[in-house]
């Protein structure tokens, strides 16, 4: 027989000294850090604190695997700029989402990890599901806060979703299970906020002259641009020195599509225009980006990194001036801040660049189209292997009158048919890598990729809690078959629970992104990268949701109005599965393999 109903108290702190229960300590300082959602599975090491999760306003959202519910904190943090929470049952709980901690981490997500913990009086006797749990998390943690004491509970939860904001990055909050129970008597701590500071005066002084004296500058926008809410500072600060635009990489939201000084992303499969416009580049502003290196790399065989410029970085994060190029200014500032007191220095200064501003935008311009008609014309990889799957495709359709379609040209229609305000993620692999330079937004918060960790099943869990942080947007998630079989379960907790995304499925039967390495290194000797799949549109109708397969390529546009629809009108979740070639894009990792050399007779014949 179930409970009656308890009416929500309103969502107010106790206020002063009050006797509590650490339970109580731990769900008041919750509310007061604002969380009112969580994602995780339940379990008995927090159940204390769990049974008044409800009357304080706070759902707990039961996922499928707790890396789900990781992914589905990271989204969540990053579609809000609030505090994204993951919990789960002390042991093989919590260590299920160690990876998606660690995802989280290279996204600077202020997520909170809640690991409950064996009981004090048992840690070191192999009890059941006992484990180290502060090192499962060490590398991929901004703070670890461990409750030693009850009476500290509301310190320790506190300083946890402190410093996840203040740090920019994941916290981990580990409380032995024993210690939720008993009585004590607490203050629940307020939360700490900074406001974050522009950077030095000299600092700033020497990036304005640079910038001033620079004819050719370029300004990269990075993540910090999205995460310190600075979209419109830096269109401006771009406007006032009429300069090319390069997104990051991954972070194809930092500046919106439309606006003509736009460029497209750097890095892997990035855009050609922006990484010609910033090879010719004198003074480089970046800001908000710790310029990592495989978004720096060299990319359709161009090293397009400028190497004579002169280097403005701004980070919040000091460690990351200078860590992976050289920097001439180096400002430790806010994005927004920054670029706000550059805008002050610049305003009524002259600009060697000023002479050529239309000469530039021309230059701008000219390079774009030329790289929109080379996308709209590049139909099909053309390298000899992908060639022979081509042929071969056209031996087997997929289904009566289908045909097995050219990713390109899906990501093309795909792009075609956003609607506005979309999310999108993106899972790591070979298409949708490719799908950086097709993927274009008009305001932050709407791309969410799996950054430096590049980890298998991220784009559907953390759609879904982009999805349950902003319910008024579309959300979308791309994903090869093999990252989707890491996560296709998660569909489950869509239609439990309420949560419509669309999921877009390239089915092309193989771990795409490797198995080039195999082509271009091993001479076409395929280990373990084919992939025999089942109809993920029959595995999605079996879960409960809505599916289209797609195998025409007239039917790609229609089929994503039709499960947007479904999304935003129905609520209800659809998965799209296309039906792709083999065919492959540019190697994942060609700056980290060298063809073999064989020292041992038995293999060095071996082609």
């Amino acid at each position: 027989m179930n409970a009656p109903s308890q009416p929500v108290a309103a969502r107010t702190v106790v206020q002063g000294v009050q006797k509590m229960t650490p339970s109580e300590a731990f769900v008041e300082t919750l509310v007061a850090q604002g969380v009112d959602t969580m994602f995780g599975i339940m379990g008995s090491a927090f159940m204390d604190a769990m049974d008044i999760f409800a009357p304080a306003g706070i759902t707990l959202i039961p996922v499928v695997h707790e890396q789900g519910a990781g992914h589905m904190a990271d989204g969540y943090a990053r579609a809000s700029g609030r505090h994204g929470v993951v919990i789960g049952q002390n042991g093989p709980g919590i260590s299920n989402a160690v990876t998606a901690i660690a995802a989280a981490y290279w996204a600077h997500s202020p997520v909170v990890v809640i690991t409950p913990e064996t009981g004090t009086l048992t840690q070191g006797l192999g009890g059941f599901q006992e484990a180290h749990q502060l090192p499962m998390f060490q590398e991929f943690t901004k703070y670890q806060a461990h409750v030693n004491n009850n009476k500290r509970m509301a310190e320790f939860t506190a300083r946890a979703f402190d410093r996840a904001i203040l740090e920019m990055g994941p916290t981990q909050l580990n409380i032995p299970r024993d210690l939720f129970y008993g009585e004590i008597t607490v203050e629940i701590p307020k939360p700490i906020r900074i406001e974050r500071g522009a950077g030095g005066a000299d600092a700033l002084q020497a990036a304005a002259d640079l910038i001033a004296s620079a004819k050719n500058p370029v300004l990269i926008s990075g993540g910090g641009v999205v995460m310190g809410e600075a979209f419109a500072e830096a269109i401006a600060l771009a406007e006032r020195i009429g300069c090319p635009v390069v997104n990051s990489y991954q972070h194809n939201d930092s500046f919106p599509a439309s606006h003509p000084q736009w460029c497209g992303p750097l890095g892997y499969q990035g855009s050609k225009a922006g990484m010609r416009l910033i090879s010719e580049a004198d003074v480089v502003i970046a800001l908000g980006t710790r310029l990592g290196p495989f978004g720096t790399l060299p990319q359709y065989g161009m090293d397009y990194w400028p190497k004579n410029a002169k280097l403005v970085q701004i980070d919040a994060d000091a460690k990351m001036l200078g860590l992976v190029k050289k920097v001439d200014v180096p400002i430790c500032g806010d994005a927004k801040a920054a670029a706000q007191a550059l805008l002050a220095l610049l305003a009524e200064r002259k600009l060697a660049c000023d002479a050529t501003r239309a000469e530039r935008a021309a230059r701008i311009a000219k390079e774009k189209a030329a790289w929109e008609q080379e996308l709209s014309d590049w139909t099909h990889e053309r390298d000899a292997y992908s060639l022979d799957m081509i042929e071969e495709a056209k031996t087997e359709a997929p289904f009566s009158g289908g045909q097995w379609l050219h990713p390109r040209q899906v990501l093309r229609e795909l792009e075609k048919a956003h609607p506005p305000h979309v999310m999108i993620s993106t899972d790591i692999g070979n298409i949708n890598s490719i799908a950086h330079s097709y993927l274009r937004f008009e305001e932050p918060r709407s791309f969410f990729a799996p950054m430096s960790f590049g980890n298998c099943g991220y784009a559907l869990p953390t759609i879904i809690g982009a999805k349950k942080a902003a319910p008024h947007r579309p959300a979308i998630s791309y994903a090869g078959d093999g990252a989707w079989g890491m996560s296709l379960s998660e569909i489950m907790t869509c239609v439990r629970h309420g949560i419509p995304v669309t999921s877009v499925v390239f089915h092309n039967r193989q771990w795409g992104a490797e198995k080039k390495n195999q082509v271009d290194f091993y001479n076409r000797r395929f280990v373990a990268g084919e992939l025999d799949n089942q109809s993920f549109a029959g595995i999605a109708r079996a879960m409960g949701a809505e599916a289209i397969v797609v195998d025409r390529l007239e039917d790609v546009g229609p089929a994503l109005t039709k499960a947007i629809e479904l999304q935003m009108n129905q609520g209800k979740t659809c998965v799209i599965e296309i039906m792709c070639t083999r065919e492959l894009g540019d190697p994942f990792r060609r700056d980290a393999l060298n063809k073999p050399v064989r020292l041992l007779d038995k293999y060095r014949d071996y082609v």
